[in-house]
């Protein structure tokens, strides 16, 4: 079986756990998945099953939307609600045409600091578990880029609900703090739901997607083509930059 499974992370599950389980119900030892959502995270996980792992990379590169709840007031050491409370600010008043300019002036390419409680690796070790035993280290800022970004809803004063398209690498942590910050206070991510990854919506949940249908492009080339790419000659082909779906005869080339 090569393809991808869109399925709905519940709360308090990890995305390996997710992996795991896709491996135990279908007996298959090549299982992995794409953006890791945390234990405190729901929505679109896409598992990618069988050789559908090789496009990995290919999939990270596309944008992410999430649904986003901000605590205003409170900031944690995680920066959202797992975490133990490090600071407390008064909230000002803000009206909701403050926080659509403030959440306005977010979008397009900015420069973003990692959190110390990520999964990123420096020097071989990952961040999230020096920070768990109160090493800070330094961390280099990363491009990112906000395509879409809207409030949803202010409630009590203290927290405000938006919907954001990011890219790859855009932590909504950091975002909300940051977001908290403009309005002169504080805060931290209270839940967060992401509702899709590139063209797969979290409305896709259980949906199998095979592995042609996961690249858009295809090509059609001569069987004596295929036994040049087979043994590593290139071939010239009126095809754009990209991936693509080869087929000889109608039939998708599958070479394992």
């Amino acid at each position: 079986m090569d393809g991808i499974f869109i399925v709905d992370k519940p709360i308090k599950k990890t995305s390996f756990d997710m992996v795991r389980e896709t491996r135990k119900n279908l007996k298959q030892k090549k299982v992995g998945h794409i953006g890791t959502l945390d234990p405190m995270a729901t929505g679109a996980l896409v598992i990618l099953v069988g050789n559908a792992t090789k496009l990995s990379d290919y999939l990270m590169e596309h944008d992410k939307e999430y649904i986003a709840t901000i605590f205003l007031g409170e900031k944690k050491d995680t920066g959202d609600s797992e975490g133990s409370t490090i600071e407390e600010k008064e909230v000002p008043k803000i009206n909701i045409n403050d926080v659509k300019e403030t959440l306005k002036s977010f979008l397009g390419k900015s420069k973003q600091l990692p959190p110390m409680y990520s999964a990123i690796k420096v020097n071989g070790k990952k961040l999230y578990d020096l920070a768990r035993k109160g090493i800070e280290v330094e961390r280099k800022e990363r491009t990112i880029e906000i395509t879409e970004i809207e409030l949803l809803k202010i409630d009590k004063d203290n927290e405000i609900t938006f919907r954001v398209v990011c890219s790859k690498g855009t932590y909504i942590r950091v975002l909300c703090e940051d977001i908290a910050k403009k309005l002169g206070t504080v805060g931290y991510m209270k839940s967060l739901r992401r509702t899709r990854i590139g063209k797969y919506k979290v409305e896709d949940a259980g949906k199998f997607v095979e592995m042609e249908n996961i690249l858009e492009n295809k090509i059609d080339i001569e069987d004596r083509d295929i036994k040049k790419l087979i043994n590593g000659v290139a071939i010239k082909v009126n095809q754009g930059d990209g991936l693509v779906n080869i087929y000889s005869n109608r039939k998708l080339f599958r070479h394992r």
